[in-house]
Parts: structure tokens; sequence; C-alpha cells
């Protein structure tokens, strides 16, 4: 028991999470022709909350066809609750040297763990501001783009989508940007 207890807390190498996340795919399209995606679930959740007479346009629509998705998002939040809570690894993460220097060159503290202490702290007004427009263009980013990066870098790719190669192209040239020019000056700001 302790050693599966070991297992399940420790990171599991990229060859078991990959291939596990890469097979949701062609399972969800051999069950019953599904697309795998994470952001629609948030029009779905809008429209099976917000009462009928006050509904925009884009969440008038049968959002119970789609409940499996929304079960699907459930799963996902239960897995990661038990992933980060009930099978927690007691030990911080240890970053290499290499991965340190690099980071503190940039201006990002992140020991322990691995969230730059700046940003971590919601104690200070700037720091929740700044996680709240960033939830806020994430979430804009995903429905103008039509899917996140779940939708787009994995069934979007394994289906061979010209739109989710440019929308991949896209997130990972966003994402090394802001990790190496707006992060560092957003810290600077924050300290």
């Amino acid at each position: 028991m302790t050693d599966f207890l070991h297992f399940l807390q420790a990171p599991w190498p990229w060859w078991v999470g990959g291939p596990l996340i890469g097979l949701t795919v062609p399972l969800l399209l051999w069950l019953g022709n599904k697309s795998f995606g994470i952001s629609s679930n948030l029009r779905h959740l809008c429209a099976a909350v917000l009462p009928t007479t006050r509904q925009p346009r884009l969440f008038a629509y049968d959002w119970r066809a789609e409940r499996w998705n929304l079960m699907f998002a459930a799963g996902l939040v239960l897995g990661g609750f038990l992933a980060g809570v009930v099978f927690a690894n007691p030990h911080p993460v240890n970053l290499s040297p290499a991965a340190l220097s690099t980071l503190n060159g940039l201006g990002v503290n992140v020991t322990p763990g691995l969230v730059p202490s700046q940003v971590g702290d919601l104690h200070r007004p700037a720091a929740g501001a700044l996680l709240a427009l960033s939830g806020l263009l994430i979430g804009f980013g995903t429905r103008y783009g039509g899917g996140c990066t779940s939708g787009h870098a994995i069934t979007g790719l394994s289906t061979l989508q010209l739109p989710s190669l440019i929308a991949t192209a896209s997130f990972f040239g966003a994402g090394i940007f802001s990790a190496n020019v707006l992060l560092p000056l957003f810290l600077r700001w924050l300290t």
C-alpha cells in the first residue's frame, strides 16, 4: 500500500501522462463522436444556470446535449483535488540549479514551490488584479479563438485541423513572450 501511495504522489513521467491524455481523443471519438475540449464548458455552465428568459443568444441552445462534457470537466476538477490534496506530494518540487538561475535572472522567485511569490500573495490587491485580468484575457482568447489549448492542441492537431495548428503556434508564441517579457515586467511592477 505504501508503494502505491508513493507511486501516486511522485510525478509521473511524460511517457505515461502524455499517452493517457492523447488516448482521450480517440476514446471520445469512438464512444460517441465527441470532441475533447474544456473551455466550451463555461458556455454550457452559463446556459445551464442562467434563466432562459434572460439568456443572451450565445447561451440559447440545448446544453443538455453536452452534459457529458460537463461531467468530464467535473472529473478533471475531482482529479485535480485528489492529486493536489489527497495524494499531494509533501515534498516541494526541486528545480535544477540551471532552472533556478534562469528564473532568478528574469526576476522570478519560485522557492519554495512553482508559483512566483510576488504573484501568489493574494493579500496584495495588485496581485489579485493581475490574476483577474489574466483570467479574463484567457477566457476572452479561448472564446475568440474557438477553443483553448486542450481543444486545439490535443483534438484539433490530432484531427489535422489547420486552424488548430495556427492557434497552437500562437498559444506557444504568446506563452514564450509572456514568460520572458511580460512576467518579469509585471513582477518588477508588483515589487
